[in-house]
């Protein structure tokens, strides 16, 4: 049978005002393992006594067997093996590695099931001159191994804590610090003033509060203030204590993974409101049209894309219909079309139309970009009040499509079509007139509709493809929004999926009874 060799444990040369009797070991086997925790020596020990030391960190060392396999020999009540008191064996380094992992990662997982991960570290601040509490033999009792720090007030606690200590287990018999606390109503003073100040110093890290069972009250209490459970000193064991480390750690990570899936989810319905406020609401108020559209942004689970549109009505009766589409698919594209929309209704309302207007929304265009490369193409229609013509700009847009009654649809002409807003400084846009006739439905797009592809191939719709098939849905007689939907779940079947640009579409239509 192998015998152990023994250890001996580090001991600090001054520790809670006893002199440890032990010099650190020297003769530690070569590649030995370390596990960084706080030895405190044994209680009953004497020594001359001192003022207590500034609490750091120490080191207890892992031996070897005859067989090379590495052993700790601390027993449960934190003295040597070589002393009179032995406890059981604590675990192999593997088995700790192991179980370690399992801490750090909140799992129940088989040993051997995983890598093993960082120890857990456990600032412990309390101030115990009786020498009753005991945190490394406790753990060791467990057959754990966590990294302990000790500090004996909240200006050590302070120093000590740093991104590394996941867990903190808090004396509530502590005094809270700066001046004495003011009392309340009642003549009492806020027991937990101390817990209060921790949270306030620590957001980030898991509290345990540690109490006396003749404070029942306070433990609970505690946990409502924001500690993530808490412990009665009498009924310490190294288990219990090191479950409560565990839970408290993986509590506070679930309490932090919830409180930014709130956040998240709150900042996505911040951002919904705001853009569903930014999209257009149509000013038609009297006129003897009918309007309808869609609009799917390109952008991922967004509400706002780069295209834009907008109608209104102005006080002479002319209906004024706009569509543009800023390149990009940005959040800054998007924020650009909301604001080139708006100055074009404030534009509108003040009387401007055609070149006036175009290129005033260029110099507005050219101000707020956040690239000189940026550009937006432009679509207008102002449709005279008898509703039987119009006025046509096109800024770099496709030219509207168009279908009478009793024509097949078409687009309306585009020869005079003036370049995209922000691509020639000097830039004209002429204003072309023509016919709508007696009834009509006329619908704005932009190129997101016709760029989508056409089966598995690389051929796009194009406009030719969407007049056919706009046509087509005419001939089954759709109009206005279910001629829209049609249209836009025909050209995503085509496409063999959802489009990746924005997408918008506006429908105006004019019906006038045949009188006989």
């Amino acid at each position: 049978m192998p015998v152990p060799i023994p250890r001996q444990r580090v001991i600090p040369a001054v520790e809670n005002g006893h002199d440890g009797g032990a010099a650190p070991r020297t003769d530690r086997p070569t590649g030995s393992p370390t596990d960084t925790t706080r030895d405190t020596a044994p209680r009953g020990t004497t020594g001359p006594q001192t003022e207590p030391a500034t609490t750091t960190e120490q080191t207890t060392t892992d031996v070897t067997d005859a067989t090379g396999a590495p052993r700790t020999t601390g027993g449960p009540d934190g003295t040597d093996r070589t002393g009179a008191t032995s406890g059981p064996a604590a675990p192999t380094a593997a088995e700790a590695a192991e179980a370690l992992a399992r801490i750090a990662a909140g799992s129940a997982a088989h040993p051997g099931s995983g890598p093993a991960s960082t120890a857990l570290t456990l600032l412990v601040i309390e101030d115990d001159p009786a020498g009753s509490l005991n945190i490394p033999s406790l753990l060791d009792s467990a057959e754990l191994t966590v990294r302990v720090r000790t500090a004996r007030n909240l200006t050590e606690a302070e120093r000590l804590l740093t991104d590394d200590v996941h867990c903190i287990l808090l004396d509530l018999a502590l005094p809270a610090p700066g001046p004495r606390p003011a009392e309340a109503e009642d003549g009492t003073e806020d027991e937990l003033a101390v817990l209060r100040h921790v949270l306030r110093l620590a957001p980030r890290h898991a509290v345990l509060a540690l109490t006396g069972a003749e404070n029942s009250a306070r433990g609970p209490e505690a946990v409502r203030v924001g500690a993530q459970d808490f412990l009665y000193r009498d009924e310490l064991d190294g288990r219990l204590l090191s479950r409560a480390v565990r839970y408290a750690v993986e509590r506070k990570r679930a309490d932090h993974a919830q409180r930014q899936l709130t956040e998240s989810r709150l900042r996505a319905q911040e951002n919904a409101r705001l853009e569903r406020g930014l999209l257009p609401t149509p000013l038609l108020e009297g006129a003897p049209l009918r309007f309808a559209a869609r609009y799917r942004p390109g952008r991922s689970r967004a509400l706002l894309g780069g295209d834009f549109y907008d109608t209104v009505r102005t006080a002479d009766g002319t209906v004024h219909a706009m569509i543009g589409d800023v390149c990009g698919h940005g959040p800054d594209e998007a924020a650009l079309g909301v604001e080139l929309r708006i100055a074009w209704r404030a534009l509108t309302f003040a009387g401007l139309c055609g070149d006036q207007l175009l290129s005033t929304l260029q110099k507005v265009l050219e101000n707020e970009r956040s690239d000189d490369e940026i550009f937006a193409t432009l679509c207008t229609v102002d449709i005279s009040p008898d509703g039987r013509s119009a006025g046509l700009c096109l800024a770099g847009h496709p030219s509207p499509l168009i279908a009478r009654q009793g024509h097949l649809a078409e687009l309306l002409p585009y020869d005079d079509n003036g370049p995209a807003l922000g691509l020639l400084p000097q830039a004209r846009w002429p204003r072309r007139q023509v016919e709508l006739g007696r009834s009509w439905s006329l619908m704005l797009y932009t190129d997101g509709l016709i760029e989508g592809r056409i089966g598995a191939g690389n051929q796009r719709l194009g406009q030719d493809g969407m007049v056919s098939l706009v046509r087509g849905l005419l001939g089954q007689g759709l109009r206005g929004d279910a001629l829209l939907e049609a249209a836009m779940t025909e050209v995503r079947a085509l496409n063999g999926g959802e489009l990746t640009d924005d997408v918008a579409v506006l429908l105006l239509d004019r019906m006038v009874p045949t009188t006989r």
